[in-house]
């Protein structure tokens, strides 16, 4: 039987660097956005409030809003929050972020973002691989 140590411990997924676009160019080199990953609980609050429920009781979900604020709450850099990037490309980090990416660099900064947060992690490929062993 485990102990509970690597539950007490767990390694902990690092923010990453990632190149969106060569749009956005400093000194000759394109300049990274820089994301988190999601944890359930955050997911769980978006999945709340972009989930509504109509006069006859019943729910609908509002995936690409979802999927929107899920994205804009990673990015650490550039902050979302700024003043003047707000300025520029509209009020609120995910309009300021939907305004700011053409649709295939919102596209892989939205994968990216899902691939760091787990999503592409498929636990049964690991559980046949032990069965295997």
């Amino acid at each position: 039987m485990s102990s509970l140590k690597a539950f007490l411990n767990p390694i902990e997924v690092e923010n990453k660097e990632i190149i969106v676009s060569n749009r956005f160019m400093e000194e000759g080199k394109p300049v990274p956005f820089t994301i988190k990953p999601i944890t359930q609980k955050e997911n769980e609050q978006f999945i709340k409030k972009y989930t509504k429920k109509d006069k006859k009781g019943v729910e609908t979900f509002n995936k690409t809003e979802y999927v929107q604020a899920l994205t804009a709450s990673a990015v650490v850099f550039p902050d979302l929050t700024n003043s003047e990037l707000q300025k520029i490309y509209g009020l609120g980090e995910a309009e300021c972020l939907k305004n700011m990416l053409l649709i295939g660099e919102y596209a892989l900064l939205a994968q990216e973002v899902q691939t760091l947060s787990g999503l592409d992690y498929d636990i049964n490929e690991d559980i046949e691989e032990v069965k295997n062993e």
